[in-house]
């Protein structure tokens, strides 16, 4: 059984709490290791740590940052079958999927190593006579990524390239659920040269969480997770003078208009909603095909897909979706499709009760599609983060647009038509941070930032891209004069140009 550890000032160190996790196989139930839960001293190691290490760090050249940034890069492409393996025994994705998960995070590094050009700054000449105004960009100090379980190593890499490319050394807090892939990032950052201290790692629950949210030395917090988490998140850290970003939960929909090609809408909800089991800050949770014979004929076509749905561990490659994380995930995921039950919903398919030969112990649920879900449902009204689709079906686009634009969350949402016109007014007027034109899970490349709007983010800046630069860098705005030998004598007044 592995006995993981925190990675503090470039070297792994055992756990002096007391306290520990277990760590389970989600295909087969059975416990894999047991993670620490660090102590609020453990926590303080880890920021003096990223302390000492800030001032040589912040002052290191970009150019060199961003070459150690490549390396690390080089180091993960030839890698990612090793790192993705990881991700797939501990949360269960299949291994196809935590290889897309390791490359859309390696997409973020290689947008970071263009540090130099990315902390350039802005000049003007002669705002005033003889006065020169520019703008530099500089770090933060120590700042902090708080992340969940379902991709434990594609958010950290929404974090930490940009906030190492910046200046700023970084401490990670991942999910107790799924932990050994940090610490596979964290060797690899200091073999690829990165000093120590500049990136850190340590697991634990809510206490570690309130140490890094209540420490003074740092300066900002990254978060990603569950809304009434991310509210607190942000909250407790402005109450302590720190910048936040804080990603929420999400109920993305996909409205599929009447001209729609529905072969092509099936594919994408197939995926959407049912890749990684549903546990996707992303996924499609709620279909809204629009008039009867759409949403009619959508559930024709759809019905006998999800219940061919190949379920299996994730290292079965003819498996499309794995189990979920832990049997308590899987058994309040269940929970909700007795409810949407019990509320009127029609269950079309029902993944309750599902059993792998050899896995009886896994974590496992079917595909599971509602028909005729209504906005008062908890099916509806709520995130599952599970492999449970709803369609709900309106009358036409107004209604469709109003739906969406509703619901409390606001983290993405798709529409599916050959009519630009329509398109272009979807995207338009609806009220969510990420919107796809017949792209199921409209994710931004790293060259742009990832966000939601509403209870979806709380935090002015979204994450990697230029928001990402934006938040962990400070403005600082310098004015000169250089004296020619003439003085003018005091001045009173507010500088002008007059």
């Amino acid at each position: 059984m592995a006995q993981i550890t925190h990675y503090i000032a470039g070297r792994r160190v055992a756990g002096g709490s007391g306290r520990n996790a277990p760590v389970f196989n989600p295909a087969t139930g059975e416990q894999s290791g047991r993670v620490p839960l660090a102590s609020a001293a453990e926590v303080g190691a880890a920021v003096r740590a990223a302390q000492a290490a800030f001032p040589a760090w912040a002052a290191t050249p970009p150019l060199q940052r961003a070459r150690i940034l490549n390396r690390f890069l080089r180091i993960l492409e030839g890698r990612a079958g090793e790192l993705a393996a990881v991700i797939t025994a501990e949360h269960g994705k299949v291994l196809s999927d935590a290889l897309g998960e390791v490359q859309r995070g390696l997409e973020v590094v290689e947008f970071a190593t263009a540090a130099p050009q990315l902390l350039k700054g802005e000049i003007s000449e002669n705002v005033g006579r003889d006065i020169d105004s520019h703008a530099i960009r500089q770090p933060l100090g120590v700042v902090a990524g708080i992340t969940p379980f379902n991709f434990p190593a594609m958010v950290p890499m929404w974090m930490f390239p940009v906030a190492l490319a910046c200046g700023n050394c970084f401490i990670l807090k991942p999910s107790e659920r799924d932990p050994s892939a940090s610490l596979l990032i964290a060797e690899w950052l200091s073999e690829a040269g990165l000093p120590a201290g500049v990136f850190n790692v340590v697991h634990g629950d809510k206490e570690a969480v309130d140490a890094l949210l209540t420490d003074p030395l740092v300066k900002a917090i990254s978060f990603v997770g569950s809304t009434p988490i991310a509210r607190y998140i942000y909250e407790t850290a402005a109450q302590n003078g720190k910048r936040c970003q804080a990603l929420g939960g999400a109920k993305n929909h996909m409205v599929i208009l009447p001209d729609a090609d529905l072969d092509q809408a099936c594919d994408a909800l197939m995926g959407a909603a049912y890749g990684s089991a549903g546990e996707r800050c992303m996924a499609v949770s709620v279909a809204v095909p629009v008039g009867k014979e759409t949403a009619d004929a959508l559930i024709e076509k759809l019905a006998p897909r999800v219940r061919a749905l190949k379920v299996g561990p994730g290292t079965d490659p003819e498996a499309e979706m794995g189990p979920l994380v832990t049997a308590a995930h899987r058994d309040k995921v269940a929970a909700y499709i007795d409810s949407g039950l019990a509320d009127g919903a029609k269950l079309v398919v029902d993944g309750r009760g599902l059993e792998l030969q050899g896995y009886e112990g896994g974590y496992f649920l079917g595909g599971t599609l509602f028909d005729d879900v209504t906005p008062d449902m908890a099916i509806y009204r709520e995130e599952i983060f599970g492999p449970v689709l709803s369609v709900v079906r309106s009358p036409d686009f107004e209604e469709a647009v109003r739906l969406v634009n509703e619901h409390e969350y606001g983290n993405g949402t798709a529409i599916f038509t050959r009519d630009g016109d329509a398109a272009r007014e979807f995207t338009y007027r609806i009220q969510a941070g990420m919107v796809g034109v017949n792209v199921p899970i409209p994710v931004p490349m790293a060259f742009h930032s990832f966000g939601g709007w509403k209870a979806s983010l709380f935090g002015d800046h979204h994450m990697h891209g230029p928001e990402g630069v934006r938040f962990y860098t400070r403005l600082k705005t310098v004015t000169t004069r250089w004296p020619k030998g003439i003085r003018a004598g005091a001045e009173f007044t507010m500088p002008t140009m007059k």
